[in-house]
Order: structure tokens, then C-alpha cells, then sequence
């Protein structure tokens, strides 16, 4: 396939169109033109688009890539079970395309509502529900010519780019693979390799040729057996250790088990609990659950014996975070610049008639020079953050090291910074703990607050990043704002097992960046798989890293990820109040 040259005014046009499919991906997402015929696709990071379709066609073959993304519809390990079977990728796309449009149907334009059968969307809850029915026997209609193709292999190969390109690796360390542009529209049709085990659910932990990829690597995996996933064992809430997961500690994979004993203050699931009412995003039945979570903010009390935590090291924090939200000024008297100051114009003038040396600052220069952005970080505090990091401690440690690295380094830079910790049992005792407000001086109290936190329960994330959201917004005062959530990725509560937590977390971040708030996603030292994070962080900027020194390394481009995704989402909502107007 190649790419087609664009003119000016076409140029412009799809400016105006990734503007667009931005905001409905929840993603910084480019768009692009095709040899004209072509079907409209989408590589993760950029819609390619028929240039010689109506701007009725492309608006909708937009829509529908872009919701693919933002519903997690092309996640790898969908893609994987699909690339080199075009015809089983048609099925999916008939059915997961009418799905994702239905969830993002509340950001659609109202002109393209329309694009979603409601009955055929009816038939999937989540896209793992939508592949087995287009591998069923059942029969399925062919997807409209709109809603373009999936080109799998294109899509994972990007994703490889990607993420080898995040990683840092040489470019001789991978295969070298085609720019998307490049890839032949059959691409996928002569990839008949057989995808049984690239499909399964396993922690890639090989990088040698005799790897996951290689021969010597699969017959391991065959010995060894399914790998346990979280939610086997016995029922949610039970007294004794019901749920495994591998753990993180170097020397090997064993499997450790994370604590599921009461924390002791939590109340019963009833809706006479005092606190905050949040939604839910029901996956099964498609819609939310209104007022279905109760958070309590509840004050942390530090023991008389607790120390405050010591900060022995900055983890070079400082200077990754330096750059960040820094606002513009204008200042007056400058050398150069983009305007001419008045004032001090006139007076050089007068100097010169005067027979003087003039004074050559005579400009107004926009400069940045104040901070201009507010953080509130989200610290998980459930019982599987208690198990054994990768490198000897605890991930709860690992985890609350960073987040008083960050709000410390956060503070020092002259940004507002709220730390708050969270833990749940059920719907109704969603608990958040505030260790620092936006108005809390940084002093000895807090560090010991934190370190009287202890990992108990279980973690409703949604929740959590919902009401995290919401004291952002409504006490951050910036403009530029940032969730940080720091977490095993494990969500997971009495009536919030995997898909169900997994879509309501992602859903919970969707909401939150489209509201203009970025979101970066933290794990460290846990052993949690990558498509598991994938599934619970959905499109949300997010790294896992397996020691705490390695932060400094991810933490800027994290975070500017983030930023300039709620940028983009800041300037659709002026554009569409300023249609509205």
C-alpha cells in the first residue's frame, strides 16, 4: 500500500480530521491518505483514510477506527488470533465495529450515531466476546464498506516499532519490519503461520532467539503448563488466601499468594453508606450503573511509634519533571520576541533624537517561567501489592517510595501536588485515604502517614480514579492537570472480577482525559503480565518497571504523553463550545 501526496488544502483537511479522531480515540492519533479505492484502516497510531470518499465517507471510516481503539478492540492479543485469517478479521470487524461505536457513542458527532446497529452490538459485551462469535457457526452480516479492514499484522508490527522504540532498543536488536505505508494490501491474506501459541495469555520472559518465538520456548510453556490467572480459587472476600498470581522476585516465577484478610473498618455492601456516589461501566450489560460506588475519604492516623519515612535518594526525578507544565508569560523589555513593546519603544526613540545610546529591549517575548500544573497521585494500597517485588522488597514499598520520590521532586518544582492512598471491600467502602490535600504543607507528618499505610483488601480502581479525578478537577486549580495512578494493575473487589474491572478502569481513565486531565498508569516491582496491563490501563500513558531507579529513564516522556493528550482534548472542548456559540 502506498501513501498518496497530499495538497495543501487536503493537508489541512486531515489537521482538522486527527483533531477529531483524537478526541474520539482519547489518544494522540494522526490521519492520513491511502492510494485512493483502498479501504480505510488503522495501524494504532494513525487512520489511514480513501482520499477520493466523500467527507461523509471519511468522517465515518474515522469513527469507527477510532472507537476500535478507544473500546480496546485491536489489543495484541485479538490481533494475534486474527492476523493471516482476513476472513475471521471480517467477522470480528462486523460485529466489534458496531460495539465500539455503541461505547463511544456519548462522544460521537450526532451525525454519525447512526453508523452503530444496535443489534448487532447487542450481540458482543466486550471484543474477547465478539471473536468467539465470529468464529461461532453463527451466521454474521458483512461489515459496511465503511468500516474499512483490520489489518492485524500491520497493527502489531507498529506495536513492536513502539514499543522497542520505548524500550530504548537498537534498532539491529529487532526485525525490521515495513512502514505501514509500504505493506501490501495483502499482507495479511499470505501470513497463513499458525497463531495458536502467539494467541495464549503467557508473560513473554524470554528475549533469546530460543524464546516465546523459537521452538525450544514453546515446548517450555507446553511444560510447564497454563500459567494461573488472577480470579481462580475460591470466592471473593473469603477469610483464607484465594487468589495466585506469579510473583516479580528475581530467581525465578513462583507463584506467591497476595492477601485477601479484611482491613477491619470496611462496612457491608449497602447503600445507606455516608460518602460519594459514582457510576459504574457495567461491560456485560453495555451502559453504567448509576450511583453504584460509595468512596469515604477517611483520614490516615500514623501510630505514636511510626518514623517518617527518609528520602535517601531524588531517583533523579528533578530533572526528567523540570520542563513539565510550565506555563507562558509575557515579559516585557526583552532583546527579542514575537511583538514590540510599546513603552520601551517610545523611549529608545526619544534617546536616539537625543543623541543617546538607545536601549535595544524593546520586544515582548512569551517565555516559560512559571509552573502551571497540579498532580494528584493515586497509591494502591490492596492486599496484592503486599506480595515480593523484583528486587527483595515488597511492591507496596516499591510503590509508596515512588510516590513520595514524585510528590516530594512534584513539590520542590513549585507544582500542586495531592497524594492520596485507596484500598476497597465491595462497592460500598470504596476508601481513599488523603496523605497530603493540595493545601497540606510537605512536612514530617506526612511521611509518617504514609508509612503507616498497610497493603489490606481488594482494589476497585474505577472507583478510585473516578473520585481522584474529581478532586483533581475541582480543587487542582491549574490548567494543566495530571492523574497518577500507582498500582499492580490487579483490579479486582467483590463483584469486579476480570473483564468487568478491567473495562470499568479503562473506562474510568477515558473519562478522566477526556475532561481535559491527563492520566499516567505506574507499576513497579509486580509481576503483572503486559496484556493484563494493557486491558486495565486501556489507552492511558503507562510503563512498569521492575526496580524504582529505573523511573527516571520513563518518567518525561510519560508524563509530556500524557499532557499533551489532555491538550488536545482542552482544545476539541473549545472548539466544539465555540460551534456551539
Amino acid at each position: 500500500m502506498t501513501a498518496v501526496p497530499a495538497s495543501g488544502t487536503e493537508v489541512n483537511d486531515l489537521e482538522r480530521l486527527s483533531l477529531l479522531a483524537s478526541a474520539l480515540s482519547g489518544r494522540t492519533l494522526l490521519v492520513s491518505s491511502v492510494k485512493p479505492g483502498q479501504p480505510a484502516w488503522t495501524d494504532g497510531s494513525t487512520v489511514f483514510v480513501d482520499p477520493s470518499s466523500a467527507t461523509r465517507g471519511q468522517l465515518e471510516a474515522l469513527a469507527v477506527h477510532a472507537s476500535l481503539l478507544a473500546a480496546g478492540s485491536l489489543e495484541p492479543d485479538i490481533l494475534r488470533r486474527l492476523r493471516g485469517h482476513p476472513a475471521l478479521a471480517r467477522r470480528y470487524l462486523a460485529i466489534e465495529g458496531h460495539r465500539a461505536l455503541a461505547a463511544n457513542d456519548e462522544f460521537l458527532p450526532p451525525g454519525l450515531r447512526s453508523l452503530s446497529d444496535g443489534e448487532l452490538a447487542c450481540r458482543s459485551a466486550s471484543p474477547a466476546a465478539s471473536l468467539a462469535a465470529a468464529q461461532s457457526r453463527e451466521k454474521i452480516p458483512a461489515p459496511p464498506e465503511v468500516f474499512g479492514t483490520i489489518r492485524a499484522r500491520n497493527v502489531l508490527a507498529s506495536k513492536d516499532r513502539t514499543d522497542s522504540s520505548a524500550r530504548g532498543e537498537h534498532p539491529s536488536h529487532r526485525r525490521r519490519d515495513k512502514r505501514p505505508y509500504e505493506l501490501d494490501a495483502g499482507d495479511d491474506e499470505h501470513d497463513d503461520r499458525e497463531d495458536a501459541d502467539d494467541s495464549q495469555d503467557f508473560l513473554d520472559i524470554f528475549s533469546s532467539p530460543v524464546g516465546r518465538g523459537g521452538l525450544a520456548g514453546r515446548l517450555l510453556q507446553k511444560m510447564l503448563g497454563v500459567v494461573r490467572r488472577l480470579g481462580e480459587g475460591g470466592n471473593p472476600g473469603a477469610e483464607a488466601p484465594t487468589h495466585r498470581k506469579r510473583s516479580g522476585a528475581p530467581g525465578g516465577r513462583a507463584s506467591a499468594v497476595f492477601s485477601t484478610v479484611d482491613a477491619g473498618t470496611f462496612d457491608d455492601d449497602s447503600d445507606e453508606q455516608d460518602g460519594l456516589k459514582y457510576p459504574e461501566w457495567d461491560v456485560h450489560r453495555h451502559r453504567y450503573r448509576p450511583n453504584w460506588c460509595t468512596v469515604q475519604e477517611v483520614d490516615t492516623r500514623p501510630k505514636p511509634d511510626d518514623t517518617a519515612m527518609g528520602l535517601s535518594e531524588a531517583y533523579g526525578l528533578l530533572r526528567p519533571l523540570a520542563r513539565l507544565g510550565v506555563g507562558l508569560d509575557r515579559c516585557h523589555r526583552q532583546a527579542q520576541g514575537d511583538d514590540i513593546d510599546i513603552d520601551p519603544a517610545v523611549e529608545a526613540r526619544v534617546a536616539v533624537m537625543a543623541g543617546s545610546a538607545p536601549d535595544e529591549a524593546v520586544y515582548i517575548d512569551s517565555l516559560r517561567l512559571r509552573r502551571d500544573l497540579a498532580v494528584l497521585i493515586l497509591l494502591d494500597i490492596s492486599g496484592s501489592v503486599g506480595e515480593p517485588g523484583a528486587v527483595g522488597q515488597t511492591v507496596h514499598e516499591q510503590q509508596r517510595a515512588a510516590a513520595a520520590a514524585l510528590t516530594v521532586a512534584l513539590h520542590d518544582l513549585g507544582d500542586r501536588v495531592a497524594l492520596y492512598a485507596f484500598r476497597s471491600q465491595g462497592r460500598s467502602a470504596v476508601q481513599l485515604m488523603p496523605v497530603k490535600r493540595f493545601d497540606d504543607k510537605l512536612d514530617t507528618l506526612l511521611m509518617r502517614r504514609l508509612r503507616a499505610l498497610v497493603p489490606a483488601a481488594y482494589s476497585r480502581l474505577g472507583a478510585a480514579i473516578r473520585h481522584g479525578a474529581a478532586v483533581l478537577e475541582g480543587q487542582g486549580g491549574t490548567l494543566r492537570r495530571l492523574l497518577v495512578v500507582l498500582s499492580d494493575g490487579l483490579a479486582y473487589d467483590h463483584g469486579y472480577e476480570r473483564p468487568y474491572g478491567a473495562a470499568d478502569t479503562s473506562r474510568a481513565l477515558a473519562e478522566a482525559r477526556r475532561r481535559g486531565t491527563g492520566c499516567v498508569c505506574l507499576t513497579i516491582g509486580a509481576g503483572t503480565d503486559d496484556d493484563e496491563l494493557r486491558r486495565v490501563f486501556g489507552t492511558a500513558a503507562h510503563a512498569t518497571v521492575s526496580r524504582l531507579d529505573q523511573l527516571n529513564e520513563m518518567i518525561g516522556p510519560l508524563f509530556r504523553a500524557a499532557l499533551r493528550s489532555s491538550e488536545v482534548r482542552r482544545r476539541v472542548s473549545r472548539q466544539e463550545k465555540g460551534n456551539d456559540a
